[in-house]
């Protein structure tokens, strides 16, 4: 496995994979690796002949005060993380690199932006477009790979691929939780003791609503309440609580179709989200 860390050098080596017919895949990560990471990689690897790693931690999708200056930065740990699950390359560029002047160029995608995280991180979603489209020009990639705990990133990189017409497949994984069923994030590592215990209040919310929803319950706000409720248990500060369409993001007054719970919690000074996808249309996966 290489490490490489300009744009010239990662496009020479996909270059040689193109011309020897192998087929690219690419997996976009800040780094700080984890078992959710993990599954992505592995994925990769069982569809793909080469498979490059991107880790960069990208600042223009970091608002005022949020945590860029104290994100983990762990190449070595990650780079035999990647070795070991088959990689072929990483992509670690400097930031100098990916901007090495002031960007006046965007991609934004509408709408899908407005809800969730997008609605108290209005520059977030701008920067992740666009880190993500100069990667997949950059790696020329076939296939790219992402988590489902990202569910409203997951559902504007495909629009945005649909809509650029962009020449490549996203595939999308189910979350990676940890035992006690927190969902796997880099921002875990954050946490006390004492906080992933509280932490675990995410997942009861939503395990809670989806129990209710597969009992009958079909109004928002009911379910809302009993979601906020469970977190306020454990001194969670919401950041928002939300039932929406799986596809369009946008909110739902009555439970029906495809469904995305999603929420954002503060733990202590630690931001997290998780979420669960409901099929109405399909009442098996209701539970």
């Amino acid at each position: 496995m290489k490490i490489v860390h300009t744009i010239e050098d990662v496009r020479k080596s996909v270059r040689q994979s193109r011309i020897e017919g192998k087929t690219i895949g690419l997996v976009p990560t800040m780094g700080a690796l984890h078992a959710g990471h993990a599954s992505l990689i592995e994925a990769a690897v069982a569809e793909c002949d080469f498979v490059v790693v991107s880790i960069f931690v990208n600042p223009t999708q970091f608002g005022p005060g949020e945590d860029l200056d104290k994100y983990p930065c762990t190449l070595d740990t990650d780079a035999a993380f990647c070795e070991n699950l088959g990689a072929d390359l990483i992509f670690a560029p400097s930031a100098d690199e990916m901007y090495p002047s002031e960007p006046l160029t965007w991609v934004e995608v509408e709408k899908l932006t407005d809800g969730l995280c997008g609605a108290n991180r209005p520059e977030h979603f701008k920067g992740v477009t666009t880190v993500c489209a100069k990667l997949f020009n950059i790696v020329g990639a076939d296939i790219a790979y992402f988590g489902q705990k990202d569910a409203q990133q997951t559902a504007i990189i495909r629009r945005m691929v649909c809509d650029l017409n962009l020449p490549l497949q996203i595939c999308v994984y189910p979350i990676v939780r940890e035992p006690n069923g927190l969902a796997m994030s880099s921002r875990n590592r954050y946490l006390s003791a004492e906080e992933r215990g509280r932490a675990l209040c995410l997942r009861k919310a939503l395990t809670a609503c989806r129990e209710q929803i597969a009992a009958g319950q079909r109004d928002r706000n009911t379910l809302i309440d009993t979601m906020e409720a469970i977190i306020a248990q454990d001194q969670g500060r919401i950041d928002y609580v939300s039932i929406v369409d799986a596809e369009t993001l946008e909110p739902l007054k009555t439970i029906a179709g495809k469904v995305l719970v999603a929420l954002a919690v503060h733990i202590g000074d630690t931001r997290l989200i998780d979420n669960i996808l409901i099929d109405l249309n399909n009442p098996p996966n209701i539970v």
